[in-house]
């Protein structure tokens, strides 16, 4: 809870002392409507962190504050898949009601599958701190001007505390994001998000290569459980990331929870931001640049046995709850 109220408190900061006076009331209005609707999620987690609730209640309240979401952001751009050949025919565009659908399901899977990879210490502060220092690093070197941009500004007050929590929450962690944490940082990712997609900043390609590593992990896990037949709603530590944990774990405190961690961040900072960048810099390839950054991702993800049952001990720290 610590986090929330850090990252709202620092947001705020920045909003109010170093956003221009240019800023339309509209545009400060809607930031604070996007951080009222997240706070029933970090209310929810909290509760949940404390005493178990259930999976209506929870899921419930995803999708509702997405669905209310999507109606305060009003229109946003279609998703058109373009191919990187014309000869392939003129692409495919996504829009009205079926984006709509695409968009509500997408971030209530964000929010659920980012609390799923809040499984090891420090992960899934490196990720958040990654996909909104890039995003907004990509949305001022494209846009100069957007350096002062409330949308931006906000990213860089979430990242400022999330880098603070990091200092306990990495590896042998003092202090824990819990359901309240994650699902409310979840949430802020995916509007921050679509508001720079509102914006005509960053694209829906540049954020699907961001998230690429928990989308992976998460996506293969699952969809694995309900092949095998396994209780796919109920918890399990058969993560690629957990597996990787575990097999790195060489005696010492969180040993493997580091490892993963510092791969996590090599990943992305090394294969999935250059791929990012890409998508940005040559949009009419995008589609190639998603099949680049997430192929490799999902064959590793597979060899590594993601999502297949696990008779291997897992302690307190490398199991996860599905949410629902």
């Amino acid at each position: 809870m610590g986090m929330v109220l850090a990252s709202m408190m620092a947001g705020g900061f920045m909003f109010y002392f170093l956003t221009p006076d240019s800023v339309s009331e509209e545009e400060g209005l809607k930031l604070i409507a996007v951080l009222g609707l997240a706070l029933p999620l970090a209310v929810v987690g909290l509760r949940d962190d404390i005493q178990h609730l259930s999976a209506k209640v929870r899921l419930g309240t995803q999708v509702a504050v997405v669905g209310g979401l999507l109606a305060l952001m009003g229109e946003l751009p279609d998703l058109f898949l373009t191919p990187p050949f014309s000869l392939v025919g003129e692409g495919v565009r996504v829009g009205g009601w079926v984006l709509l659908g695409l968009l509500w399901f997408a971030g209530v899977w964000w929010v659920n599958l980012f609390n799923f990879m809040d499984g090891i210490d420090g992960i899934a502060s490196v990720q958040a701190i990654f996909m909104l220092v890039v995003g907004a690093g990509l949305s001022v070197g494209f846009f100069p001007e957007v350096l002062h941009n409330s949308v931006c500004l906000l990213m860089l007050g979430i990242v400022a505390a999330t880098v603070g929590f990091l200092l306990f929450n990495w590896p042998p962690a003092k202090i824990f994001m819990g359901d309240c944490g994650s699902t409310w940082l979840a949430f802020m990712i995916y509007a921050l998000a679509l508001l720079s997609i509102q914006a005509g900043w960053l694209s829906y390609a540049v954020w699907l290569v961001l998230g690429a590593v928990f989308v992976t992990d998460a996506t293969v896990t699952l969809v694995t459980r309900i092949l095998c037949g396994e209780r796919w709603y109920e918890g399990h530590c058969s993560h690629a990331y957990q597996r990787l944990s575990r097999r790195w774990d060489n005696g010492r405190p969180k040993s493997g929870h580091r490892s993963v961690t510092l791969l996590v961040i090599a990943i992305n900072l090394l294969w999935l931001g250059p791929f990012a960048w890409a998508c940005l810099k040559w949009q009419q390839w995008s589609i190639v640049w998603l099949a680049l950054a997430y192929v490799p991702l999902i064959v590793a993800t597979v060899l590594l046995g993601a999502g297949r049952p696990d008779p291997a001990r897992a302690d307190s720290r490398t199991h996860d709850r599905t949410g629902w």
